[in-house]
């Protein structure tokens, strides 16, 4: 089978929950003896780091990328705004992204173009016109929803006003075209109800993001009352969410116990954040090996208070073994069991209480870092999830 990989921003190296969603499944496509080419969206935010792209992976996908600049724009913006159209997604309409994809279309015969985003949806139309490929959505999250949570969560002004808005327009868009596609891959099963339940006539799967369990070990830790939190804080629902954390939560932990300590790693940390003086807490900024920087702490924490989609760095914190105590919402997506394998807290006095509890109880908090790292291995395995995709894609081939 041969697919294109469509990403709207590089997928390799994998350096966010995005990024690694995508290489998992370009990983697990290409384990399972698929043929795969990526074309990728290079922004100024997201640029293509060739040094870091490994011969064998570029010789696997001939990743290729086009330049788009995504910076806001007032009169486009405005015009957007004034036409009722999502700028969201209006951003990424580019002659030079249409022009290479026509070439490879032209050049090569796909039988599945697999689109990752809705913001490169707009390229639909193209695929249509010039290859018969069944094309694919993989829909990372029901993308409206976290702009209209963020927006709810601002304070009453003119940014929360255009927040809601763009959500607005956002949600239009994304409903109005959800049958534009011969299958939707979520996630997620909330996305897929989601969507089944607002007009989507189209096959829907699920597929949640997966891991080579074999890059996973789980050992005791050296220092098991450290926690940490690793995401990209130019994502507003991480820096959200650590936000509340530092504000509501950390300093009832660190006055009932003040030996813990708390790192926050991730790119693009804010610098307010950088030179604070928090007690207990460190803050470590971009890192260059992930699973170096989480080998020695035992909890992960994940305020997650908005979003949509499936938490990627707790299916690698679980795989790590380690505790993870997290909203809710933070675990849509997981098939956990509260107290069991993951820790569930959605007020800051239940999430103190939740950390307070795995620092009291060094075996508990063992016992749960395993039982997560047994549920990971049994239901996130990347090969069995490409097994499961490359099943979707062959009956929409057939049908």
């Amino acid at each position: 089978m041969k697919v294109l990989q469509l990403c709207n921003k590089p997928p390799y190296p994998p350096v966010d929950g995005g990024t690694m969603a995508m290489d998992s499944i370009t990983q697990g496509l290409l384990q399972e003896g698929c043929e795969v080419r990526v074309l990728a969206v290079e922004t100024d935010k997201h640029p293509v780091l060739q040094e870091l792209i490994p011969d064998t992976y570029r010789e696997a996908t001939h990743i290729e990328s086009v330049y788009i600049d995504l910076g806001v724009k007032l009169l486009p913006a405005g015009v957007a705004m004034l036409c009722g159209e999502s700028y969201h997604v209006k951003r990424y309409v580019s002659n030079a992204f249409a022009a290479k994809l026509k070439e490879l279309l032209q050049q090569e015969r796909f039988d599945v173009v697999h689109v990752e985003s809705l913001f490169l949806t707009p390229y639909v139309p193209l695929i249509r016109k010039y290859s018969e490929a069944k094309v694919i959505l993989r829909a990372h999250n029901v993308e409206h929803l976290i702009w209209q949570r963020v927006a709810a969560s601002m304070p009453h002004g003119l940014k929360r006003w255009y927040m809601k808005h763009l959500a607005l327009t956002l949600r239009a868009y994304e409903l109005e075209h959800l049958n534009d596609y011969d299958g939707v891959v979520c996630i997620t099963r909330n996305d897929a109800d989601y969507f089944k339940a607002n007009g989507c006539r189209r096959p829907v799967t699920v597929v949640p993001f997966g891991v080579e369990i074999g890059q996973w070990s789980v050992s005791s830790v050296q220092c098991p009352v450290a926690l940490y939190h690793i995401g990209a804080m130019d994502w507003i629902p991480n820096r959200e969410g650590v936000e509340w954390l530092l504000e509501k939560v950390w300093p009832v932990v660190h006055r009932e116990v003040p030996q813990a300590r708390l790192y926050l790693a991730g790119r693009k940390m804010p610098e307010r954040w950088m030179q604070a003086s928090l007690e207990g807490v460190t803050v470590v900024g971009e890192v260059p090996d992930a699973r170096a920087f989480i080998a020695d702490k035992q909890i992960n924490v994940v305020p997650l208070l908005s979003g949509s989609g499936i938490r990627v760095k707790i299916i690698e914190a679980m795989a790590a073994g380690k505790a993870v105590v997290t909203t809710t919402m933070g675990a849509a997506g997981i098939d956990y069991t509260d107290g069991e394998n993951l820790l569930i807290a959605d007020s800051p006095a239940d999430f103190a209480r939740q950390i307070k509890r795995l620092l009291s109880d060094a075996s508990y908090c063992r016992r749960v870092g395993e039982a997560a790292a047994r549920l990971v291995a049994d239901h996130y395995d990347r090969g069995r999830l490409a097994s499961r995709l490359i099943a979707f894609y062959n009956e929409r081939i057939t049908k």
